[in-house]
């Protein structure tokens, strides 16, 4: 039962993932109006797919691995579900948040429930926030950058840019996605290995790790396409005003940072850094708005709106996991204890 419910839950997730993150890839394609929703959409989670059967393993992190000591089947249960309702509360109203904020933020109210403050790895915690705060700005500096270079060489040839630069978005589109597959993806299939863990003491084998890429897949193709197009107008049109070439600089910019995050640290420490996406893409369209209109052609209310929402992951996650452990351990116990 347990197995089952790892499975459901990983699903679950990545529905709630594909749902609100779709928008990290799609955004200034469509906001560029270079390409429909629904034809994002597809090639969101087909290169989605691409990305987290053949790089995801360099982030495959847990919910419960390192932020704190272990964590109980109940602790399991109660992380995702308040995790997978704050997501689909934002995805109703078009907030594009970063699941990884929202599940960090449920394991650590299971933590202070169950180990109290000191029993929290603090000195990770400063890490994950750490790599939230440099990947958005990294993002916006590139794409800054980006824009400038490309007026600068196509200046004095529109009628080439014109027919190039949609092509290139939807390219960038395709990369960002696949990127994206890399570091993100890991989010769903965690669960089953954490929960694969407390029941035999071990993480899954190679070819189960195989088969959760593919359901998280499924889940991040379904949910994108029945809940991914209220976030993406959110970011496509609300924040600044995209044309094919301002589109194709932060997409591009968007994706070399994740994929950045994903790989080096891979190489040189043996394990990718999982960072928020959501906050990168973000940032890259907040760069090339800069680039064209300077702060005026940024819509400083949405990014309030946004930012609001990203710290509200954190706090509202974390005290809604840490109420429910409190009141349901007395209740159930743990379920199931990891095995030592």
């Amino acid at each position: 039962m347990a197995i089952v419910i790892g499975y459901l839950l990983s699903f679950l997730m990545a529905v709630a993932l594909g749902g609100n993150d779709a928008a990290t890839p799609c955004d200034t394609s469509v906001g560029a109006r270079v390409i429909s929703v629904r034809k994002a959409i597809l090639l969101f989670a087909a290169f989605t797919s691409v990305g987290a059967l053949t790089q995801g393993y360099m982030v495959m992190k847990t919910i419960g691995r390192g932020i704190v000591p272990a964590i109980d089947l109940l602790g399991v249960i109660i992380t995702i579900a308040v995790a997978f309702s704050w997501i689909m509360f934002c995805n109703y109203f078009g907030l594009e948040i970063s699941v990884t904020h929202s599940v960090i933020g449920s394991v650590l109210g299971y933590g202070f429930a169950s180990y109290g403050l000191n029993g929290i790895n603090w000195e990770l915690v400063e890490k994950v926030l750490l790599s939230w705060i440099s990947s958005p700005f990294l993002a916006l500096i590139l794409s800054y950058l980006f824009y400038k270079l490309i007026i600068h060489v196509i200046k004095g040839n529109n009628s080439i840019a014109s027919r190039i630069m949609p092509a290139l978005l939807i390219t960038s589109l395709c990369y960002s996605a696949y990127a994206f597959g890399t570091n993100d993806i890991a989010n769903a299939t965690g669960v089953y290995v954490t929960v694969s863990e407390i029941i035999f003491g071990g993480a899954p084998e190679s070819n189960i790790m195989f088969i959760l890429a593919i359901i998280g897949c499924v889940g991040v193709a379904v949910g994108g396409l029945v809940l991914g197009a209220r976030v993406i107008g959110t970011v496509a049109f609300r924040i600044t005003r995209l044309d094919p070439i301002s589109g194709f600089a932060a997409e591009l910019s968007n994706a070399l940072v994740v994929h950045m995050f994903t790989t080096i640290p891979y190489l040189l420490f043996g394990y990718g850094i999982p960072i928020s996406t959501s906050l990168a893409g973000v940032g890259s369209v907040i760069g090339v708005g800069l680039a064209m209109y300077r702060s005026a052609g940024i819509n400083k209310k949405t990014i309030t709106k946004l930012f609001t929402a990203w710290v509200a992951s954190i706090t509202v996650t974390a005290l809604a996991s840490y109420i429910l452990y409190s009141i349901m351990f007395p209740i159930t116990g743990p379920i199931l204890k990891p095995k030592p």
